[in-house]
């Protein structure tokens, strides 16, 4: 596996037909264009992006919003990538289609489980020379082409996962869409593929969704007394139930492998709780939280660098417009760059809390200016 970033202008020249306009097909056609596969006085037509959509209300809303045009103004020319943006339960079958459709075309796909996509288009015989699949990992809570972001992949993962047959311009193809969209690009196999996102996107997201049907239930009062913690744990939980049928569905088997790693984790915990106080519990408590610890700071750092210790300060600030802006304002006249930002707010008071993370070396130089400047700080 490998991983670069494509630079400067985009190496698409188009015209790209994008097949399903929710969130990722709609901020694709919007980013192309706003990247150069758009209109130009020179060729209108090579350079456009056009879109096709099973919902009529998606595709003229995706036109509306500026994403490109539909798909049959192309008539009968040659679009030099199809971009499939469909469900995973019907990828195979709308990249079938869309190679018999446009034998001179690159297709690529953007589901998000490739290994099941590849093996059903093996089993059919299809000619895997001009395709490739590939996986944006980028998206939002909202859905539809109405919240669709030209900037939506921006710095954000783009993986390709070539099959054997893939031909090198079939790859180069799909390459440069990612580039074009400013992505960072990653080549995986499609099994290797499969097996990460289980583990960093799959696997959340059942967790997440796991915790929050606990709070179904529970009293008001007592989620009145949540923080952070909870909503940071609990915010993919919204994510489209239908959509997540299909991804953990296709790619159960890599998910089951890692559920059965936290079953035992859960078990070794279970049997440490139901008897704290016998010899050898405390250590194993904490060995199982410095295990998180270990594990959580592998995580990649700003800017996909290495990860990074920083230190954090809490300040409070009056509910009402401005006050944040005014902090962050003061934060850069002091010289200090915030790392990271988070919000949160006192119950039952019109008082803001702002977490910041900064440099350890800046922690007190920024507590001591800000409180200067007459800013109530939390250490």
């Amino acid at each position: 596996m490998s991983a670069f970033r494509t630079h400067g202008r985009g190496h698409l020249n188009g015209p790209v037909a994008v097949i399903g306009t929710g969130l990722l097909g709609a901020s694709i056609g919007l980013g192309l264009r706003g990247r150069g596969v758009s209109y130009t006085h020179l060729d209108v037509y090579k350079r456009q992006v056009y879109l096709s959509d099973p919902s009529p209300t998606n595709q003229a809303v995706a036109v509306d919003i500026g994403a490109g045009l539909p798909l049959d103004a192309l008539g009968q020319e040659q679009p030099e990538l199809v971009v499939v943006a469909a469900p995973p339960d019907v990828t195979a079958d709308v990249v079938e289609r869309a190679l018999a459709d446009y034998p001179e075309a690159t297709v690529v796909d953007i589901a998000s489980v490739k290994a099941a996509i590849l093996d059903e288009l093996r089993r059919r015989g299809v000619d895997l020379s001009r395709y490739v699949g590939t996986h944006p990992m980028a998206g939002r809570e909202k859905s539809g082409p109405v919240a669709a972001r030209g900037e939506l992949f921006t710095s954000m993962p783009w993986v390709v996962c070539p099959a054997e047959e893939s031909s090198p311009a079939a790859l180069q193809a799909a390459r440069a869409l990612a580039g074009d969209l400013g992505a960072v690009v990653s080549q995986f196999t499609a099994d290797e593929h499969d097996e990460a996102v289980a583990l960093v996107s799959h696997l959340p997201q059942v967790m997440s969704s796991l915790l929050a049907s606990r709070l179904q239930g529970t009293p008001l009062p007592a989620l009145s007394l949540s923080g952070n913690g909870l909503r940071d744990v609990t915010r993919i939980a919204a994510s489209d139930p239908t959509l997540w049928v299909q991804i953990l569905g296709a790619n159960a088997e890599k998910v089951v492998g890692i559920l059965h790693g936290v079953r035992e984790d859960l078990n070794r915990l279970i049997g440490t709780l139901e008897d704290p106080t016998a010899p050898g519990a405390h250590l194993d408590l904490a060995q199982l939280i410095s295990e998180g610890n270990a594990g959580q700071a592998r995580i990649p750092g700003k800017h996909g660098g290495p990860p990074q210790a920083y230190s954090w300060l809490t300040v409070l600030v009056d509910d009402k417009p401005g006050q944040i802006a005014r902090l962050l304002t003061e934060i850069g006249e002091i010289g200090v760059n915030v790392e990271d930002l988070r919000l949160d707010h006192s119950s039952g008071q019109n008082v803001g809390m702002v977490e910041l993370s900064v440099l350890p070396n800046r922690h007190d130089l920024l507590i001591e200016a800000l409180n200067d400047r007459g800013w109530r700080v939390l250490q």
